[in-house]
């Protein structure tokens, strides 16, 4: 039987190399997981209020593009937080997470060519994975640029050769990123709108960890496309639940863009999409609509980035995050370092490698472990300072 080769050079997915690597070695201590950004804090007890409360609307098809209550309610957090007036009828929609959105903006907005020839796709390196499955699936070139501590740790799109940007249909950009917690400034983002608008790309705005911060919020894309007064389709923004109020598993996030762009999503979305169940969606437009529990839980992340500072003071090349919820730590070898401390210790990391595409010290992770602070603060600090020992000993 005739299978498709267009994902058969996929790279083994981060996980399941992570697990390759280590689970055939006993761990050298109690295991501490601080691999996956899965938000491990509690959420709101009212949520299963609400949902149980709505339950009977598990009886009928969830409304595709999103209830008319949850549209508004993430329309006016989009207008709290960003400053920003977006109709809920024409520029925004309702998405399954951030994911199926990051997915399926590429494959409802990428044109089959870009100036005559196949149109380029801008990933950061080391970047999500969806971003380079999503330029795959529309026959687009992912084309991956560096986020390194030269740039900021933010990729340098304005660095780019003209031919590479005239092919440019999209490129992706997180704020804060993932996984090196640094944050676009208001030059950055400006910087990289008006490239925008000189070689006619579309920006996909992935501010998933926008509400984990130290004391400032980060500044938003769509703050500073606003104020450029540049065309609302130019910028096209997705957040969701999942790491503002520890609720990964309700899947309720968004994308908000100019009419086009969300009547393009929409109409691909009525064929192919996942909407959340009635019930959920009820419960998320409560979540949506509440700030206490947010302040609450960024509350947490600040003691556990306290704790950081504290333990790995004054070791050379340690990068306090500015927001999100991992560390990006130096190392020599990214997979022999998380290997050595599982054996020894049973602190559980990722190799920066396993996140980045590239061979050897061409892969921008290669020097790099990723720490996810999602543990609770005792936790973290035990197992911080198991790392500091096992891999930074004098």
């Amino acid at each position: 039987m005739n299978t498709p080769e267009r994902f058969a050079n996929l790279p083994s997915y981060a996980f399941p190399r992570l697990r390759e690597l280590l689970d055939h070695h006993t761990p050298g201590g109690e295991v501490i997981d601080l691999t996956i950004g899965a938000p491990k804090h509690d959420f709101p007890t009212w949520v299963v209020d609400e949902i149980v409360a709505n339950a009977q609307g598990f009886k009928g098809y969830p409304v595709n593009e999103g209830t008319d209550a949850l549209r508004a309610a993430i329309s006016q957090w989009v207008q709290q937080r960003y400053g920003v007036s977006v109709d809920p009828a024409t520029q925004l929609l309702a998405l399954n997470g951030t994911r199926e959105g990051l997915y399926n903006a590429a494959m409802a907005l990428c044109p089959e060519q870009k100036n005559g020839t196949k149109p380029i796709v801008l990933i950061p390196n080391p970047f999500y994975q969806v971003y380079m499955v999503a330029a795959l699936s529309v026959a687009a070139e992912p084309y991956f640029v560096a986020a390194t501590s030269e740039t900021g740790h933010l990729p340098d799109y304005a660095g780019l050769p003209a031919e590479v940007l005239d092919r440019t249909a999209i490129a992706y950009i997180c704020s804060p990123a993932n996984p090196q917690g640094a944050v676009a400034s208001r030059e950055y983002w400006q910087t990289l709108i008006a490239l925008a608008e000189k070689h006619d790309f579309r920006i996909f705005a992935d501010e998933c960890y926008s509400e984990i911060y130290r004391e400032t919020p980060p500044l938003g894309a769509l703050t500073v496309a606003q104020e450029m007064g540049v065309n609302p389709e130019r910028v096209t923004l997705f957040n969701s639940l999942s790491k503002r109020s520890n609720l990964a598993g309700l899947r309720s996030g968004f994308v908000a863009g100019g009419p086009d762009t969300i009547r393009r999503m929409k109409q691909l979305r009525s064929y192919s999409g996942s909407p959340l169940p009635a019930p959920l969606q009820a419960a998320a437009v409560k979540v949506w609509q509440d700030e206490v529990h947010v302040v609450e839980n960024r509350a947490l992340y600040q003691e556990k980035f306290t704790i950081a500072d504290e333990v790995f003071a004054g070791l050379d090349g340690y990068m306090s995050p500015e927001a999100g919820f991992f560390l990006w730590l130096p190392v020599e070898n990214g997979e022999e370092a998380t290997l050595k401390l599982w054996l020894e210790t049973g602190v559980r990391v990722l190799p920066g490698a396993y996140l980045a595409q590239g061979e050897g010290d061409e892969n921008p992770g290669h020097g790099y472990i990723r720490v996810a602070l999602v543990a609770p603060a005792a936790d973290t600090r035990r197992a911080l300072i198991a790392l500091r020992e096992c891999l930074y000993a004098d």
